[in-house]
């Protein structure tokens, strides 16, 4: 179970990062590409992704 969350974590957090970019104007070719709302909903996301991959990983006490 534990790797699954760590891989949803991982997955949602890149797709955050590509979010970020687009709306950052990094990443073109999209309708999502120098957009405000994902240069600031892209980082939110990512940071969810980390938190699943960090909450995944730690050992919970017996």
């Amino acid at each position: 179970m534990r790797f699954a969350i760590v891989f949803v974590g991982v997955v949602v957090a890149l797709f955050g990062l590509l979010f970020a970019l687009q709306g950052f104007g990094v990443v073109g070719g999209s309708p999502m590409s120098n957009t405000t709302t994902w240069s600031v909903l892209g980082p939110i996301i990512a940071l969810v992704g980390v938190a699943l991959v960090i909450g995944g990983t730690r050992k919970r006490k017996p």
